[in-house]
């Protein structure tokens, strides 16, 4: 499975990879997971947007977020697999590149998510630690995790 890489701050996204993002998000976060959200929140545009393609097909995608705009800290949001590549690693390596760019982007500082609690362990595996209490996000129970620095 050849993969390719591509991350843009919003300005640089064309308007194919726009609708790719956006009906990748909408598939996942609305549709599968029955959640009505306002999913265009005003962040994109100060986020930078990392892509994961199998050919022309987007399978992966996170958003890279700097520090003020979720969190004081920056933040890894919106990660997401489609589901026909759940299960083959793709999820590891996405986020994988995603803590190595956002490193890149922001400094070795550290990175706060809201993680879907039933990833926790997922997020743990990366070296991040719950940071909070539970809470409801839109129907879905999440959890605050931090991680302190890229080692």
């Amino acid at each position: 499975m050849e993969l390719t890489f591509v991350i843009k701050p919003f300005d640089q996204l064309t308007p194919f990879e726009v609708y790719a993002i956006l009906r990748l998000r909408n598939e996942v976060f609305v549709v599968e997971q029955n959640c009505v959200f306002q999913d265009a929140d005003n962040k994109d545009q100060f986020c930078f947007h990392l892509q994961l393609y199998r050919q022309k097909e987007l399978i992966a995608y996170a958003r890279l977020v700097p520090a003020g705009v979720t969190f004081t800290e920056i933040s890894i949001g919106r990660i997401i697999t489609s589901p026909e590549v759940r299960g083959t690693g793709v999820g590891k390596i996405l986020m994988q590149h995603a803590l190595e760019q956002s490193y890149n982007l922001f400094g070795d500082e550290p990175i706060r998510i809201g993680a879907q609690l039933y990833a926790i362990g997922f997020y743990e595996s990366f070296g991040f630690e719950a940071a909070g209490r539970i809470y409801d996000e839109d129907g879905i129970d999440h959890i605050e995790m931090v991680k302190l620095n890229s080692k």
